[in-house]
């Protein structure tokens, strides 16, 4: 009976599912992302415009378990390998700072009785919406720049440090015992990681092989098989079951790695992006009080946020990234840093369950996140597009005196060094994960701006032979 009630709904969810993505392809001029039209579709069903959407225990359950699964992509999507070093470095500790600045400023917010939690409302500021950028900047041709690798490095600070500081700030138990479950839970995720990244039995190997594309789908059980153990693990621990399912995605990312590993990640997508986390965002537009936008405070509260974006997560491109960065392009990565909604929606869902967040906070929030993820895209590219024209290309660092130059890396990862002193860095050292290509090769002055912005420059790999 409940799933016969629950039918007309999914119907209109299912629809809306599949017109997202249309609408968002003829959005190309504002390069509107899928899941700002996801919750503006569920904003039309819910009982706040059409009101012809009515949720019940079965789409709430499939919403929860698109959260899980949008955690476990989140996870998923985290390549620690080629952000290892000092753009990693730089993400945390511009995180940490974010953290502060965000912690700063909610506690003001909160003196001015604006807003409830300190906690809340700092960590909602603190991401960065790294799955929602990673299309917009690979089809510009910039991920795999050094620009690109730093961008990766503020991202995954961006996700894996909220969702670590939901599970210990958010938990009911005593601080420390918290943390030292935390650890404990970290030490086997980890041990679980090292095991999945070994060389493997060839005999299971040719198993999942064996399995991926026929009926029994075997990588694809064992992937939800992680997921589940790990979440029960994090739940039996008292920990934020949303910490579990992010881990699950680093194992399943080390345990898929090898020649299959594109198809179980497409696999993976199919159910993640095709089914599931649809759901869970266009339940949240249905449970969305559109009434609170009426109230010209409300947009008050939308733009102080949205500017609060800018301070906590621009604040650290300003502080750390002098050298690594040239002066045009920190402004390009202010803006992708700040853009955040997925994360922002999990927090404010979380904390207006729990009674530490108003629903005008959240609604604020997650509409200052929707504008986000529109507006600052789509400057930062004209930005970084302006920079490619003025002959600049996103490989480029910041040298002592603030030129452009070498910065903090000798050479980009990939960058190729040619033979003799004219191809060579001044610095001797190369980062870790930094491969120089063998002399009488191409020189680093042969490779066009376009090229790098192709994808010679970071990404930890040796550039492509197309490219040179």
């Amino acid at each position: 009976m409940i799933v016969e009630q629950a039918l007309p709904t999914l119907v209109l969810i299912a629809v809306a599912a599949v017109l997202a993505p249309i609408l968002a392809e003829q959005s190309r001029g504002l390069r509107i992302p899928t899941v700002v039209i996801e919750l503006l579709l569920g904003i039309a069903l819910g009982r706040y415009a059409l009101n012809i959407a009515h949720l019940n225990d079965v789409i709430t359950a499939l919403s929860d378990l698109g959260l899980g699964f949008l955690m476990f992509m989140a996870g998923y999507e985290l390549d620690w390998h080629r952000v290892r070093g000092r753009p990693l470095t730089l993400g945390v500790v511009g995180w940490l700072t974010s953290l502060a600045v965000a912690l700063g400023c909610a506690f003001v917010l909160v003196r001015s009785h604006l807003a409830i939690d300190t906690l809340v409302v700092g960590l909602a500021l603190t991401t960065t919406a790294l799955g929602t950028l990673l299309p917009v900047v690979s089809d510009a041709g910039m991920l795999e720049t050094r620009f690109g690798a730093y961008l990766l490095g503020i991202g995954t600070a961006g996700e894996f440090g909220p969702v670590v500081a939901v599970s210990v700030l958010f938990s009911k138990k005593d601080p420390l015992l918290v943390i030292l479950l935390l650890l404990g839970f970290v030490a086997i995720a980890t041990v679980t990681a090292v095991l999945a990244s070994n060389e493997r039995p060839p005999r299971l190997v040719a198993l999942l092989h064996r399995h991926l594309s026929s009926s029994a789908q075997l990588p694809v059980r064992v992937a939800i098989l992680l997921v589940l153990s790990l979440v029960a693990l994090a739940f039996k621990l008292g920990l934020d079951v949303l910490l579990g399912a992010f881990a699950a995605g680093i194992v399943v990312r080390e345990l898929s790695a090898g020649v299959d590993s594109q198809q179980i990640e497409q696999k993976l997508q199919a159910i993640g992006f095709g089914f599931l986390i649809p759901i869970f965002f266009i339940v949240s537009g249905i449970n969305f009080d559109l009434h609170l936008l009426r109230d010209g405070s409300t947009w008050l509260r939308v733009l102080l946020f949205l500017c609060l974006f800018l301070v906590v997560r621009g604040l650290p491109v300003g502080l750390y990234y002098r050298r690594a960065l040239s002066v045009g392009q920190r402004l390009p990565m202010v803006l992708f840093s700040s853009t955040g909604l997925p994360l922002i929606v999990v927090i404010t869902s979380i904390g207006v369950d729990e009674g530490r967040m108003r629903a005008v906070n959240a609604a604020a929030l997650v509409t200052a996140g929707i504008l986000s993820v529109i507006l600052f895209p789509a400057v930062g590219l004209r930005q970084t597009r302006q920079i490619a024209e003025d002959g600049t290309d996103l490989d480029a660092g910041t040298d002592a005196n603030g030129g452009v130059g070498c910065g903090d890396y000798p050479t980009a990862p990939g960058t190729i060094v040619g033979s003799g002193s004219e191809g060579r860095s001044a610095h001797a050292d190369v980062e870790p994960g930094v491969e120089e290509t063998p002399r009488g090769q191409s020189r680093a002055s042969d490779v066009s701006s376009a090229d790098l912005r192709k994808g010679t420059g970071t990404g930890g790999g040796d550039a492509r032979p197309s490219e040179v």
